[in-house]
């Protein structure tokens, strides 16, 4: 279990005020993870405040907790919910709940929070490993494979520089060597000039037209000229492309049913809705000139 730094009244942990507690949001430390809900961590005028609140914190505020040193979030988790809790008595005291602008904003937190509850179950309800298998399912029976290349290039600025590079391999230098000395390719150039595999339409035409033509083993006799400038082609490997695995896409199905249940959701509910548009009255048209 995730060890809980005692906070004393003497010794605060310096979030630097309002402004770094409204940003610290959404990261979850261990103690939100791990202790039990029910487990108290600190009180404030006798008041429990639980794993669970810090849970709530966490999840609430949320990209700056990352900068605070992770065996420091439990203190900077604590020390937020104590300030916000102190603030919001304050806030009381003063009078500022009954204020009409305030109201407002916590009857907008409120139906926030219900409004993600609510998705939340429905997520919870569609969105099981038995329908995210299924459809996964459904998606390898229709799946048809594609022919895949495998490349390197070398990629220069004009056509002499590539007919030269072409020259030195038909003397048998070797293609990645050269690819690591002579191509302008940042993101290949330093790996021998390897593009890993490709389909049809992932590279520009000239460029695929000519590496789905070569035969595995054999480069370009000709320099292939695009946008980008220059290239001699090899290409190493064709194959049928590979159906994809249930793990590499198991996150991404996920995320098509969270939205599918969500538009679902959201328009029977809008459906069921009296919406009307309100526009404010369009401007008088200007008086027209005296002649």
């Amino acid at each position: 279990m995730t060890r809980l730094t005692r906070v004393s009244r003497r010794r605060r942990f310096p979030l630097g005020g309002l402004a770094i507690v409204a940003t610290l949001a959404l990261a979850g430390p261990a103690v939100a993870q791990e202790a039990p809900a029910d487990m108290v961590v600190a009180t404030l005028n006798g008041e429990p405040i639980t794993a669970a609140d810090l849970a709530l914190a966490a999840a609430e505020f949320g990209d700056q907790l990352g900068q605070v040193a992770p065996e420091r979030r439990d203190a900077a988790l604590i020390d937020l919910v104590i300030n916000i809790r102190l603030a919001s008595k304050a806030a009381k005291d003063a009078g500022l709940e009954s204020e009409p602008a305030v109201m407002r904003r916590l009857e907008l937190a409120r139906d926030r929070t219900l409004y993600s509850e609510f998705l939340r179950t429905k997520f919870i309800a569609a969105v099981t490993d038995e329908a995210v298998r299924a459809r996964f399912e459904e998606e390898i029976a229709s799946f048809e494979p594609q022919q895949e290349v495998r490349a390197r290039h070398i990629l220069v600025k004009t056509e002499a520089e590539a007919k030269d590079i072409i020259a030195r391999l038909d003397k048998g230098a070797d293609f990645a060597e050269l690819a690591t000395e002579a191509s302008l390719d940042p993101g290949s150039g330093q790996s021998g000039g390897d593009l890993g595999f490709f389909k049809r339409g992932q590279m520009v035409k000239p460029f695929e037209e000519a590496a789905f033509d070569l035969k595995p083993g054999k480069y370009t006799k000709k320099p292939v000229q695009s946008d980008f400038g220059w290239h001699v082609i090899l290409v190493e490997e064709k194959r049928e492309e590979p159906p994809p695995t249930f793990e590499s896409q198991a996150q991404r199905i996920q995320q098509d049913l969270i939205r599918a249940t969500f538009d679902a959701e959201i328009e029977t509910l809008r459906e069921g809705a009296a919406i009307e548009l309100v526009t404010p009255d369009a401007p008088a048209p200007a008086p027209e000139a005296a002649n």
